[in-house]
């Protein structure tokens, strides 16, 4: 049953395989009382609808398994609706379409525009922020290499210079949480300087930057690589590019899109296996057809069509750039551990704590533990999406016998 159920006092969940920070508990309880977790650990299965030994009603999940829910620092659409539009219903429409597929905590990723009209969709946005239905602010572009653009409008781009990034960063009244630009264009060592003395996670990303350049913004304050080796040179053995810097510097926590068309399983596997899952963050970097049929969509500015899945950048200087994707992180979670020979908690720590971490929020979300939000996701055996929850309401109600 798909909806919202009103929390009860307390709800006992119990039989199912629970991931922990310690690792996975057989046979495992978490407890619900109101918003919050209030005990998550070993426990047993009690009937459906039975009064458990925690007091509550006791949902038995024997043979499923319970994670926390999934963090998504970079999205920018879903269910037909884009972050970019700057209304408060289209952003709705995309945090309820990933909130369905388990993503309990999400950043509203913007899309290079004009500078003005950027900051009008930040002042929007960050109405939602302060409601509790976002986590932040995330501006990708326009300060990012002509070079490798993607997706993005040539014509809108402009150098980081520190007082246009202020702007952005003002016009969110405190809720921007990350800029993606390029640090090897003019203003980009200062901008990334001006981000880390503002709070605001640097990223480094749609860059042309050599290995030195790379390194420089990591001294500089940057902390996240933006989609790791897409949208800047490739890793070669004389010219390692801004892909080996970020990778092998312990400070910088990896994006990477998981849903086999951004990465290839090798190049993947690399990555994760390098950095490991405390530095990696899955993510989707998903446009408006996320979560919806193929067809046309928008991108900001541009228009994306959608073939088999897979989004593409349809007219233009561009045409033809994979435009972001359609992913949804229950899909990527279900590819990690099936596929990619990730284990359930390392998938865990790369979709839920690693990103809660690097966004300063794991006191509040990122993994099961007493006192912090009941966000969870309940997966089947074969590790399909059954429930979720968010803040101990249902979104998704899970339906066992």
């Amino acid at each position: 049953m798909v909806g919202r159920t009103a929390p009860t006092a307390r709800t006992v969940l119990t039989g199912a395989r629970v991931v922990l920070p310690t690792g996975v508990v057989e046979d495992g309880r978490v407890t619900v009382e109101g918003r919050h977790i209030v005990e998550a650990g070993a426990g047993g299965t009690a009937t459906g609808g039975a009064q458990s030994g925690s007091g509550g009603p006791a949902l038995d999940l024997t043979g499923h398994w319970i994670v926390p829910g999934f963090v998504d620092m970079h999205v920018h659409g879903g269910g037909g609706a884009s972050f970019s539009a700057g209304t408060p219903e289209e952003a709705l429409t995309v945090a309820h379409t990933h909130r369905r597929r388990g993503t309990t905590t999400l950043l509203a990723s913007t899309v290079t525009g004009d500078l003005d009209d950027l900051a009008r969709q930040a002042a929007a946005l960050s109405e939602l922020v302060e409601q509790g239905e976002l986590a932040g602010v995330h501006f990708e572009g326009p300060f990012i290499s002509p070079h490798r653009c993607g997706a993005h409008q040539p014509s809108l781009l402009r150098h980081p210079d520190p007082a246009d990034v202020r702007k952005l960063v003002d016009a969110a009244r405190g809720t921007a949480k990350m800029m993606t630009l390029a640090p090897e264009l003019p203003g980009g060592l200062d901008s990334v300087r001006l981000l880390a003395d503002s709070g605001v996670i640097a990223a480094v990303g749609h860059t042309d930057a050599a290995y030195e350049a790379a390194l420089e913004a990591v001294e500089a304050g940057a902390t996240v690589a933006t989609h790791l080796f897409n949208a800047m040179p490739p890793l070669l053995h004389r010219e390692p590019g801004p892909v080996a810097a970020l990778l092998e510097d312990e400070r910088v926590t990896i994006e990477l899109i998981n849903d086999g068309t951004h990465l290839h399983p090798a190049a993947l596997r690399l990555a994760f296996r390098r950095a490991g899952a405390d530095r990696v963050a899955f993510i989707t970097d998903a446009m408006g057809a996320a979560g919806m049929s193929d067809g046309v969509y928008p991108l900001g500015p541009m228009e994306v069509e959608v073939i088999d899945g897979v989004a593409r950048i349809s007219s233009g200087p561009t045409a033809g750039s994979i435009a972001g994707s359609t992913l949804t992180l229950d899909r990527a979670f279900a590819r990690a551990v099936t596929l990619d020979g990730l284990s359930v908690p390392e998938a865990v720590r790369a979709l839920s704590a690693t990103p809660a971490k690097v966004l300063g929020l794991d006191d509040r979300v990122g993994s099961l533990e007493a006192g912090k939000d009941a966000d969870l996701v309940v997966l089947g055996e074969d590790f399909g999406l059954v429930g979720v929850m968010r803040r101990g309401e249902w979104v998704i109600d899970p339906e066992v016998g």
